[in-house]
């Protein structure tokens, strides 16, 4: 008897599972498909990005040579800089425009440069650091005429200890404090930087020399 129980439960297994395939095959057959075509996507996907990619590379290395070259053909290099700007990745888009930056900047145009380095510093996709360097070239370029009360709040990120350009965003802050006249303030930030030993050399030895011309001593 138990034989007859158990060919009864297999028959029954049997009919159930028929049915299934009866009432969801064509729907699992069609998520096999997918699968397969999915797999296959990401694989095109994957393909074409690092194509993309490379392209990009190559347009920004090719620009970055020219850049590097005479002064006066570094404005060459712009088109090519500009049109990353507009449709490259997060990545190249933000070297690009960071490098075109220093191109304008370089050539005299300072409100070009400045609205480049604005768009990577409001740029919510760029790497931190990236936007971090902007804020500060924007500064640096700012410092001898633009409004002090902006200049103060746009390095105040970039002060906090643990940040990579808190040094010169300091020396800024003190040639900011002397075109202010607060000379007792930029003494004290340069002695500061000169005697900081996380600063950069450069830092430092400007921090030194400019307080020689204010008469102090380190």
């Amino acid at each position: 008897m138990p034989d007859i129980f158990d060919e009864v439960a297999e028959d029954l297994r049997a009919e159930r599972a028929r049915a299934m395939l009866r009432r969801y095959g064509g729907a699992l057959v069609a998520l096999a498909v997918m699968v397969v075509l999915a797999a296959g996507g990401w694989e095109l996907w994957r393909g074409h990005q690092a194509a993309e990619d490379a392209k990009q590379a190559t347009i920004f290395l090719a620009a970055q040579k020219i850049a590097a070259g005479e002064p006066k053909a570094r404005a060459e290099a712009l088109p090519a800089l500009e049109g990353l700007a507009q449709t490259g990745d997060a990545g190249y888009r933000t070297l690009a425009r960071l490098r075109a930056a220093g191109i304008k900047a370089d050539a005299g145009d300072l409100a070009g440069a400045s609205a480049l380095w604005n768009k990577v510093s409001a740029d919510t996709d760029a790497d931190q650091l990236l936007r971090d360097l902007a804020s500060l070239q924007w500064a640096m370029h700012q410092v001898d005429t633009g409004a002090a009360g902006e200049i103060t709040l746009r390095l105040a990120p970039l002060m906090a200890q643990g940040n990579p350009f808190r040094p010169l965003a300091e020396e800024i802050t003190g040639l900011l404090a002397l075109r202010q006249g607060q000379t007792d303030a930029a003494r004290d930030i340069f002695k500061r930087l000169a005697t900081d030993t996380a600063a950069p050399e450069g830092v430092r030895g400007r921090a030194n020399g400019l307080l020689q011309r204010l008469g102090a001593a380190t």
